[in-house]
């Protein structure tokens, strides 16, 4: 009988140079990735020395709702109202950000009014 020498046992597959072609790729599409749109909104820079002239178009933000120079407002009919407040779309709008007031609520305000044609729009503290 022929004999072709002792038994050996059988190698496991090394696993480590898989682990480590996983581990590039997950660092890869991760850097590679975007997770979100960036996108900026045009603000004006409070004291910057425009000029302001007309009525007072104060727009507070607070936890509890919108406010049109005190008057609470809904949102849909902001625009309108500002409408009859200003000359022009160049007019300044004060936006207010109160306390407890969400970022993403300041956020659609300034969409909103950007949307109906406002441009200069004045975020103060």
């Amino acid at each position: 009988m022929i004999t072709f020498g002792t038994e050996r046992p059988r190698r496991r597959p090394n696993l480590t140079p898989m682990i480590d072609v996983v581990f590039l790729l997950l660092v890869f599409f991760m850097l590679v990735s975007r997770f979100g749109m960036d996108r900026a909104l045009p603000l004006s820079v409070a004291g910057g020395g425009g000029t302001y002239s007309g009525p007072p178009r104060l727009v507070d933000l607070a936890a509890d709702g919108l406010r049109l120079n005190g008057v609470a407002i809904a949102p849909d009919a902001l625009a309108d109202a500002l409408r009859g407040l200003t000359e022009n779309p160049f007019d300044a709008i004060i936006l207010r950000a109160g306390d407890g007031a969400d970022l993403q609520a300041l956020v659609a305000v300034m969409d909103r009014l950007t949307g109906a044609g406002f441009t200069r729009l004045v975020l103060v503290e």
